[in-house]
């Protein structure tokens, strides 16, 4: 007769198991899975904070102290800079694409007697300002003048005006990313030296924390309004535009009209992320029923071809779902809700390692992977797959 020797596994088997022992270790990865769970969720709301920018214009105060810091002394023959108050307030705005927005709405300037009569654009002339990002074409795109009124030794003229605004935004955080639109100005002299000015005196409120300048039943999709500031970017070219002594040329202001939103990361959440653990879970399930016990086997109906199987199709609703998300951000980096797509094909992959490794009984001296029936991969699961993303998190933010 001949007798063959049992492998690890049965053995592993035959022992009596620590009940006690093993519903422990199962209540401590529980207890540590709620921890980073608890941690991930403070990360979240912490991500979702806006911080206010802190070079805001709020008041007349701050603009002519800026002016003051930042405008260099005009040299011998150049003209005084001339200002001249500039406001808006915007009707409209949709995202057409990861880097275009279009916005709609009035803008108006006002020109006093006797210091802005040569620049005021006379009825029917072109507008005095310019929108740089601009980057419609084809039909006409310029502002329609829709009001001028005398008001003392002022006139206020209005323009409506339909423009798709081309700027870089930052997807990085995505789903708790914000956005700031700016409207970024010129004066229509262009070789002047014309200052445009927010227009303080035309609204009701423009601390830090007020919201102004845009209507307030405006439909923004998903989006929510967070904040507006008027602020100034310091330009500076390698050109004069063949301007002789041209003043715009170093750290000349442009005035911007910025509107701060934040995205409703609900809809992100239930369209990617929700589809994302329950995945998990079903991967998670998967490595529960690995087990090389006869009757669980005939319980389970366990099989090293059905995990794998499992396994890649798994694999591919989480490609499908990935290449849907990476659609929106074309020409963008990886953006934070990615990271965990690739995190979930790390873990699909040693899953599908792990099963094998268990089922055809290599690598005996793997400890985690034959101890108790594959307990430590069961049991590490959800905390080192939280504590990725907790560390994923914590780098983006």
């Amino acid at each position: 007769m001949t007798s063959t020797e049992p492998s690890p596994d049965e053995i592993a088997a035959r022992k009596p198991r620590n009940a006690l022992e093993e519903s422990t270790w199962w209540w401590l990865s529980g207890l540590v899975t709620l921890v980073l769970a608890a941690l991930l969720c403070a990360a979240w709301i912490s991500m979702s904070h806006y911080e206010s920018e802190p070079l805001q214009l709020t008041n007349q105060e701050t603009l002519d102290n800026f002016l003051t810091e930042n405008m260099k002394p005009v040299d011998q023959g150049i003209a005084q800079p001339v200002r001249v108050p500039t406001g808006l307030f915007l009707q409209s705005m949709k995202f057409l694409s990861s880097t275009e927005v279009s916005v709609s709405g009035y803008l108006w300037q006002r020109y006093t007697d006797g210091t802005n009569d040569q620049i005021k654009p006379a009825p029917g002339a072109a507008a005095g300002f310019i929108l740089p990002d601009q980057v419609d074409s084809g039909a006409d795109i310029n502002p329609r003048e829709v009001y001028r009124i005398r008001q003392g030794k002022e006139e206020v003229i209005g323009w409506y005006f339909e423009a798709n605004l081309r700027q870089p935004f930052d997807y990085s955080r995505y789903p708790f990313d914000h956005k700031t639109v700016w409207v970024h100005l010129w004066p229509r002299d262009f070789a002047g030296n014309v200052v445009l000015t927010p227009d303080f005196a035309a609204y009701s409120s423009t601390g830090s924390e007020a919201m102004f300048g845009i209507d307030k039943d405006i439909v923004l999709g998903t989006w929510v309004r967070e904040n507006t500031y008027f602020d100034y970017k310091l330009s500076s070219y390698d050109t004069n535009f063949g301007i002789d002594n041209f003043v715009g040329q170093t750290d000349f202001p442009d005035l911007r009209y910025n509107v701060v939103v934040k995205r409703k990361s609900a809809n992100a959440f239930i369209v990617y992320l929700l589809p994302l653990f329950l995945v998990a879970a079903l991967l998670f399930s998967t490595l529960l029923i690995v087990t090389a016990r006869p009757k669980l086997v005939a319980r389970h109906g366990f099989s090293t071809s059905g995990s794998l199987g499992t396994c890649a199709a798994l694999f591919f609703v989480v490609l499908l779902a990935h290449v849907q998300l990476r659609e929106q951000f074309a020409g963008s980096g990886i953006v934070y809700l990615e990271r965990f797509y690739l995190l979930m094909y790390a873990s699909l992959a040693l899953a599908a390692v792990n099963t094998y490794l268990f089922s055809v009984h290599a690598g005996r001296w793997l400890t985690i992977v034959h101890y108790r029936d594959n307990l430590f991969p069961k049991l590490l699961y959800w905390p080192v797959t939280l504590a990725c993303m907790v560390v994923i998190t914590a780098v983006s933010m």
